[in-house]
């Protein structure tokens, strides 16, 4: 433990995950929206 250094690591794998996890989330937050859209117009 006594090599390391901070930023030495290899987070590519990380970064990737955390990307596809904001686009699934946003994603997501559109489709309820738009359901929530819905839901408002057939209330009318």
């Amino acid at each position: 433990m006594a090599d390391y250094k901070p930023g030495e690591m290899d987070i590519t794998a990380q970064e990737k995950t955390f990307e596809g996890f904001v686009k699934t989330v946003g994603y997501g937050a559109a489709i309820v929206l738009v359901f929530l859209l819905f839901l408002g117009l057939l209330t009318v």
